[in-house]
């Protein structure tokens, strides 16, 4: 189940088909926690999810003899739901909500109120601790050996960044010549999209309402902002031409990749396929006659963030720095960061991690940011 299908959609695009993408970062993350005594067999893990990563936990900690307690999205469905449950997990679950921005934030508060309750919890913060970069090596070992040669573009959502990070930045250690370009949805702060609020609402597991430290922003060559409806059309796309089912973020990273691929056909494009589209057949498949045809669809090219519109945009983004939480701009830096060593790890569990999710908290907490 960890293991993707690599899929060759055309001589130039091969498509990385999961059925639960995370499962490399919630196995990688669990059994070095385990490994640096972190964490201790039948203690309890908690983390917010929207649905993959919550999976992809449950299942490790059924492995590793743990115990296992979600805060689940809006977006979590009953199928989703009765697997984590039949895995061991409990599961809370945010109430109805058509704003993603506020079901984000809830879940973020409501880890944080079961922290403050029972102190035995360990917070697995995936949108903040790059132990989950860890597992993504693996998946990098597997493409470095199924694709030697070619020079590669990796196509993904950015998401909490580390499945296209974890992916890209071992294959670069490598001498890999790789691009990497990351899909965000409009509305979503990683990238700087959050003064745009897309009528559907910000697809969930690509964008975020809330800074993650786990986005390594020059890591990134290039930038593709889509709304609702291309990514929509790209699912519907890929299922009608390949006979691929498969979740909106993949539909969005064909989109993309299918342009990007007609640009550059010297460079072998590996679309990130993270999940099934199964939690989204009443939403997007039962409405394919919807669709708009990808034929028909292409970005509006930009040189800054100033110029950013929907419904679809790129951007060269040149792997530079992006200051989130703050009111610069991107600044230029020459070459990407190292992958995290064991002292950042440590400072992603602990400081950087807790600020961060301070300052998501008071987003709708006036006193806790004044503190």
């Amino acid at each position: 189940m960890k293991t993707p299908d690599l899929l060759r959609l055309s001589d130039n695009v091969v498509l990385a088909r999961f059925e639960t993408l995370k499962v490399y970062a919630a196995l990688g993350a669990v059994r070095t926690l385990l490994e640096r005594g972190t964490i201790q067999p039948g203690q309890t893990l908690v983390d917010s999810s929207s649905g993959i990563y919550a999976l992809a936990l449950a299942m490790a900690c059924h492995r590793y003899g743990l115990n296992c307690h979600i805060v689940a999205s809006t977006t979590v469905d009953a199928a989703m739901r009765a697997q984590l449950e039949i895995l061991g997990a409990t599961v809370d679950q945010m109430p109805p909500s058509r704003d993603l921005r506020l079901d984000q934030e809830r879940r973020v508060r409501r880890v944080r109120q079961l922290l403050a309750e029972r102190p035995g919890l360990h917070w697995m913060r995936q949108y903040h601790d790059a132990v989950h970069y860890t597992g993504y090596r693996e998946f990098a070992d597997l493409v470095d050996r199924a694709l030697p040669d070619a020079p590669l573009t990796v196509v993904g959502a950015v998401g909490t960044g580390s499945s296209t990070g974890g992916l890209v930045d071992p294959l670069r250690e490598r001498g890999r010549a790789v691009r990497l370009l990351g899909v965000q949805p409009f509305g979503s702060v990683t990238f700087g999209s959050e003064g745009f609020s897309d009528p559907e609402a910000i697809i969930a597991g690509i964008g975020s309402s809330i800074p993650f430290d786990n986005v390594r922003h020059d890591l990134y060559d290039t930038l593709h902002w889509l709304d609702f409806r291309h990514a929509m059309a790209g699912a519907v796309g890929l299922l009608r031409e390949h006979a691929v089912f498969a979740g909106l973020s993949t539909g969005a990273a064909h989109l993309v990749a299918c342009w990007e691929a007609a640009r550059h056909p010297e460079r072998v494009h590996v679309v990130i396929g993270a999940d099934t589209g199964h939690r989204y057949t009443e939403r997007v498949f039962a409405r394919h006659q919807e669709a708009l045809d990808p034929s028909d669809l292409k970005p509006h090219q930009i040189t800054g963030l100033a110029d950013l519109a929907p419904p679809w945009s790129v951007m060269a983004w040149e792997r530079r720095r992006y200051d989130v939480r703050g009111t610069a701009g991107p600044v230029q830096v020459p070459a990407p960061l190292a992958a995290p060593t064991d002292a950042a790890t440590d400072a992603a569990t602990g400081v950087s991690a807790d600020i961060s999710a301070d300052i998501s908290a008071a987003a709708t907490n006036k006193e806790d940011q004044a503190s």
